[in-house]
């Protein structure tokens, strides 16, 4: 929205706060669970690669990661197979910004459930950063194919991995406010950055 100045000042305090943790007991992995957050994280070291914070961003960078990437590296057991069926909705931050894009259904398969995924799900969902507020008409019309596409599954569940998904308006509540309490371990109940340190622990 114009305010890189803003943003980079954000950003900067977060990169600050990160390498001051990696130099002192130091940190194996930052660990994001909303992947619009994660995708800007993953680039701060070209964002400030022409600043004093070059190195400490790259190295911040190089380390940062999805939830869903950290849950794949553990050793989880294989849950029951259960009789519910969930729509996996891939937000455009996380299968093209960061090019995961199954682990959060590998995930949610092997904790037993059956994983749907909608039609076109490689397309955006409307909302796209302030693109919802700077072409409402069009985003309009993405939110309505997106949800079209979603409903005609009759899910049990719908999972989706970005915050925003499920705050477009009523009929998006209608479609997705399951995905809140019922399918955990995606990230849209966990903190948002933790870090894992040489201990392992968390």
């Amino acid at each position: 929205m114009g305010k890189e100045k803003e943003s980079h000042a954000t950003a900067a305090k977060s990169i600050r706060a990160w390498a001051k943790e990696m130099d002192g007991e130091g940190l194996d992995a930052i660990v994001i669970n909303t992947s619009g957050c994660g995708t800007t994280v993953k680039d701060y070291g070209h964002m400030f690669r022409s600043d004093a914070l070059a190195d400490d961003a790259a190295r911040v960078s190089a380390i940062a990661m999805d939830v869903s990437e950290l849950l794949m590296k553990l050793d989880m057991p294989e849950g029951e197979e259960k009789d519910t069926k969930v729509a996996y909705h891939a937000a455009c931050s996380l299968q093209h910004g960061q090019q995961i894009k199954t682990f959060p259904k590998d995930l949610l398969k092997k904790a037993g459930f059956t994983v749907l995924e909608p039609a076109d799900s490689h397309l955006c969902c409307g909302s796209a950063g302030t693109y919802n507020l700077m072409q409402p008409e069009i985003s309009k019309q993405l939110k309505d194919r997106k949800v079209q596409t979603l409903e005609a599954l009759t899910p049990d569940i719908i999972s989706a991995k970005q915050h925003r998904l499920h705050d477009a308006d009523r009929r998006w509540h209608r479609c997705s406010y399951r995905a809140h309490g019922r399918v955990a371990g995606l990230g849209d109940r966990r903190s948002a950055a933790t870090g894992t340190d040489r201990t392992g622990k968390t």
